[in-house]
């Protein structure tokens, strides 16, 4: 099996664009609502920057998701990475609707996990879907994520406060 994930580069922004274009109104019940430059190469090129920036100082893992071919197929990010006594991060993740239903984004959420436990020694990585998200939530379950609550109006997304499920995943080999 080959690598599913790898660290976003400057180089992605054109290939993000295609993608964040072409799946917009795919994306949009999913994520916040985003202004017409994100949709841009200029408003790609500083996501990507913004996510290096984090990448260097230690606060994120940000990648792309690759297909067979080796061509983008979507993003996934280990964020939110806390050390000290919580060595914890969130994952999430995206695909381009034409790449869904082929166990991508379970390959990309395994290969991150693994990365997160065995790289990074964190001890937990956690998940929130909305609460109608099931696809995101099978992939969650296929990967040993548990569903341990519920947050109301946890994140604005799609223009409103929304409910979400949260999963988490606890290393079990850490001690």
């Amino acid at each position: 099996m080959t690598s599913r994930i790898r660290l976003i580069a400057s180089e992605d922004d054109e290939a993000l664009t295609e993608l964040q274009q072409r799946n917009r109104d795919f994306l949009a019940p999913w994520d916040p609502d985003r202004s017409d430059d994100y949709f841009t190469v200029t408003g790609q090129r500083a996501d990507v920057e913004a996510a290096l920036s984090r990448h260097e100082r230690g606060e994120a893992m940000p990648w792309v998701i690759v297909n067979d071919d080796g061509a983008i197929a979507g993003r996934l990010t280990l964020s939110g990475i806390v050390r000290g006594p919580f060595q914890s991060c969130s994952v999430g993740y995206w695909l381009a609707e034409d790449q869904t239903g082929e166990g991508l984004a379970t390959e990309a959420v395994r290969a991150a996990v693994e990365f997160a436990f065995t790289q990074l020694e964190l001890h937990r990585v956690q998940a929130e879907t909305l609460v109608q998200n099931v696809a995101s939530q099978r992939v969650l379950a296929r990967t040993g994520f548990d569903q341990y609550g519920l947050a109301p109006r946890y994140l604005n997304i799609a223009g409103r406060w929304q409910d979400h499920l949260m999963f988490q995943r606890l290393n079990d080999s850490a001690g």
